[in-house]
């Protein structure tokens, strides 16, 4: 009995040597396969004997220490060597190419494109302001009689509107009569300046009758028949649509009233608001199609003439105004109508999908992958938006490259955490410590963080 006690006692002795024997030999090999000296020193860990530049826990990229160690998962840190680091430090990411995969990352290829854009917006039918005529009588009077007496009616140019009562009309055309008489018979007078006088006399006569708009017609039969007209007929001044009646008959009218307001409709206005970033595809001259939502089907063409060099401070929009024929009058005035306006095409211009930018704010980002696993964030200058998912590229790429247009946020992430980690990294006044975090222990020990010490109890004997 007592001899197999001592053997199974010399069995558990020589497992026990044999198992740390076997943690040594491991170990070792494992110092042998990094590389590191004996003295426990970092040197070494990397390919042809480089010092790591900062070690890191395979499970935690933020935990990083500047020498070898345990992580609180009670792993070994893994060692960033100097060609991974200067790549890191340039911003470069290297992740694994099953990962990447997994990742879902798609590529996209930098190239030149002709980007052209259709600008849809609301348009409005106005009145061409150049087409507007206002209707106003020079002299003081009484309408005595509407030829024109409703709003909407179409007038010719030359059209009579309406008939005015004058005293100071029948008084003037009384001095032309008197005019004329006196200028015959002072034209063969044998002196120069009374027959000057006569002549000047009805001229001025004349020329105030003129200025009050009479037609000549009427001031050649005046002088024929000598008839004085008792009312004033005024004519329109143009062809269109009277929108505004500002008279009627037995009222009395002056020079600073306004009886008649004839809008030409047979050309009208669009106004269109435009938002501030599609600005920079609009141009005077370019084409626009206007259709109606009652009229489905019919189209009308239109040019734009004019860009308003103000913003509306309230809906932050821009006016743009087309100009188009509206013979048949099928388009009315405070309409409501839907405008694409064909921007010109932009020929050569370099751009990326608009999938692949990462905007934050305050600069614009696409991750360029470099091959074997390796991105590089690259901040990018950007132009104009083709609206259908094409961004110009001004600055920052070039023709050709690659770029990340999906999965570039689990990138930019890691780029981000190892830009952090060359920051914590970075010596403060010459102190050994990073950030006054101690260095992990060295991978010799096998220390666990918060595991009572048992360095000093002593192992009991075995009996015999």
């Amino acid at each position: 009995m007592k001899r197999r006690s001592v053997l199974v006692i010399g069995v558990v002795l020589a497992a026990a040597a044999g198992g740390w024997l076997a943690g040594e030999i491991f170990d070792a090999g494992a110092e042998r396969e990094l590389g590191t000296p004996e003295g426990g020193g970092e040197a070494g860990a990397c390919a042809g004997g480089a010092k790591p530049l900062y070690w890191k826990a395979p499970m935690d990229p933020s935990y990083v220490r500047d020498a070898p160690g345990k992580s609180p998962m009670g792993m070994d840190l893994v060692p960033v060597c100097p060609e991974a680091g200067a790549a890191a430090a340039r911003g470069v990411v290297s992740i694994d190419p099953a990962l990447v995969q997994n990742m879902g990352v798609r590529l996209a290829r930098v190239e030149r494109k002709d980007l052209s854009r259709t600008i849809r917006a609301v348009g409005r039918v106005a009145y061409d302001e150049r087409r507007v005529a206002h209707v106003h009588t020079k002299v003081q009077g009484w309408v005595e009689k509407l030829y024109i007496d409703y709003e909407g009616q179409l007038v010719e140019r030359g059209q009579p509107l309406l008939e005015i009562y004058s005293p100071e009309l029948v008084a003037t055309q009384e001095e032309l009569l008197v005019a004329a008489r006196y200028r015959d018979q002072t034209a063969a007078s044998p002196f120069e300046d009374v027959q000057e006088s006569g002549a000047h006399l009805f001229e001025a006569t004349r020329r105030r009758l003129e200025l009050w708009d009479i037609p000549d017609r009427d001031i050649e039969r005046l002088l024929e028949t000598g008839a004085i007209r008792k009312n004033l007929t005024l004519y329109s001044p143009a062809r269109g649509v009277v929108t505004q009646l500002g008279v009627r008959e037995g009222m009395e009218v002056g020079p600073n009233q306004n009886l008649y307001t004839i809008a030409d409709l047979s050309r009208i206005w669009i106004y269109a608001d435009l938002y501030e970033y599609e600005l920079p595809w609009v141009a005077v001259g370019q084409h626009g199609i206007v259709e109606l939502s009652y009229m489905p089907g019919t189209t009308f063409a239109g040019t734009v003439t004019f860009i308003y060099p103000y913003l509306d401070a309230k809906t932050r929009t821009l006016r743009v105004r087309l100009d188009m024929d509206n013979p048949d009058l099928v388009l009315k005035p405070d309409m409501f109508a839907n405008v694409r306006i064909q921007a010109e095409s932009r020929r050569g211009t370099l751009v990326v999908p608009d999938e692949a930018v990462l905007r934050s704010g305050q600069r614009s980002l696409v991750i360029v992958s470099l091959g074997n696993g390796r991105f590089d964030p690259r901040p990018v200058t950007l132009g104009i938006d083709s609206g259908d998912g094409w961004l110009e590229v001004r600055k920052g790429l070039e023709e050709g490259e690659e770029v990340v247009s999906s999965g570039q946020f689990l990138i930019d992430s890691e780029s981000r955490l190892r830009e952090a980690a060359q920051k914590f990294l970075e010596p403060d006044s010459g102190e050994q410590s990073t950030h006054g975090l101690p260095a992990a222990p060295h991978p010799g020990g096998h220390e666990m963080p918060g595991m009572p010490d048992h360095s000093g109890h002593a192992v009991p004997a075995v009996e015999e």
